[in-house]
């Protein structure tokens, strides 16, 4: 659940969080300002977290983990017990 939440929901509702903080710190001094919903520019907020979204899942992708050279043995059942999967060694030609 926190990979979920750092990768997809953290970038998608974060431009909009910013905005918000930053729209509460503009209006400080006055308290009674209320935010008008209606005339905050969604399709901005939406967009920016889209492309936040695509830029996390692509540097998830692309830069983490590392090729795994071998076969993948995928899950068994062996004598009573699962066998969880792993990658063997390629054999030396």
């Amino acid at each position: 659940m926190l990979r979920v939440s750092l990768t997809i929901i953290l970038p998608l509702l974060l431009p909009t969080a910013i905005y918000l903080l930053w729209m509460r710190l503009a209006h400080w001094p006055e308290a009674d300002v209320e935010t008008r919903w209606s005339a905050m520019p969604w399709i901005w907020l939406v967009g920016a977290g889209a492309a936040l979204l695509v830029l996390v899942m692509v540097s998830v992708n692309v830069h983490f983990g590392s090729p795994q050279q071998g076969v993948y043995v995928p899950p068994r059942w062996e004598q009573g017990h699962i066998v969880p999967p792993h990658i063997e060694p390629k054999p030396s030609e």
